[in-house]
């Protein structure tokens, strides 16, 4: 699922996010979702969220629902 829309995201949620300093490589880093920090409903780079691990990001690709 795509991870430009807020109502896809949830916490609880399994997603793949890409981290800052890893933007020009697209490296991809999973995690389930604690908070959302993007308010808008739709961002076109993706929406920012904090996982549970404390990494903070931008959403790639939705993996799937609670983890």
């Amino acid at each position: 699922m795509n991870g430009t829309e807020r109502k896809n995201i949830f916490p609880g949620c399994r997603v793949l996010i890409i981290l800052k300093q890893d933007q020009r490589t697209g490296k991809t880093t999973e995690g389930v979702v604690k908070d959302l920090l993007t308010k808008a409903p739709h961002h076109s780079r993706g929406i920012k969220v904090r996982l549970t691990s404390g990494a903070v990001g931008r959403v790639a690709k939705v993996l799937g629902g609670p983890a």
